[in-house]
């Protein structure tokens, strides 16, 4: 029979912070076609993957304005305005997690996400700091969902993923949890995640 997990591993973008470069292009640009453009051909997700694989700001920022001059300083935002892309945290998210953490339950993060803007995150967020452990893949060379960065949160942390339930917005990664031995949740909302954790016994 299964073990009930006693762990809960927390993805961050889109779980417990709202993370659009959106948020900050609508100020940016005044013409909605033009701003997907931009985030579809100039500052890609591709792109901005490279930072969360630990590509420096600065060198990202330099190979695009090297290939778009004429965006330098659209381009320039994405990295001096990098907080802008946040609207704010996911309270409902961040209340489960305190609750959790109120509990005793161990709790900890694994997360896509430039090394050095999660400083920044941090330093607005303080919830952030309070993890019993967090891997950002900038900072570990590694990206979700390649299985090797679940097993940094096992072998750091000294964790059984039989005994870790992981919560990220993207399919994918929840799918590469569970191949790698944790329960995943898909997340949607704050209240389905509420329901999912109390039916595996946390108290939330």
């Amino acid at each position: 029979m299964q073990r009930p997990p006693r762990v809960v591993v927390f993805d961050i973008g889109n779980v417990l912070l709202d993370w659009d470069p959106r948020h900050l292009y609508r100020r940016v640009f005044d013409d909605h076609a033009r701003m997907e453009w931009f985030l579809s051909e100039v500052c890609t997700p591709a792109w901005n993957l490279e930072q969360d694989r630990g590509r420096p700001f600065a060198d990202a920022v330099a190979e695009r304005i090297a290939l778009f001059p004429d965006m330098a300083a659209e381009i320039r935002a994405y990295d001096e305005r990098w907080l802008e892309t946040l609207a704010g945290a996911i309270q409902g998210s961040v209340d489960i997690l305190l609750r959790l953490r109120a509990a005793g339950v161990p709790n900890y993060a694994i997360t896509n996400f430039s090394a050095e803007k999660f400083v920044d995150a941090c330093l607005h967020y303080p919830f952030l700091t309070g993890f019993d452990g967090v891997v950002v893949s900038g900072a570990e060379k590694l990206i979700k969902p390649a299985p090797e960065i679940y097993g940094v949160l096992f072998t750091r942390y000294g964790l059984d993923p039989a005994e870790c339930v992981f919560i990220d917005d993207s399919e994918k990664n929840v799918v590469a949890a569970r191949e790698v031995g944790m329960r995943a949740i898909h997340f949607t909302s704050p209240a389905a995640l509420r329901d999912e954790l109390a039916a595996l016994g946390f108290p939330v």
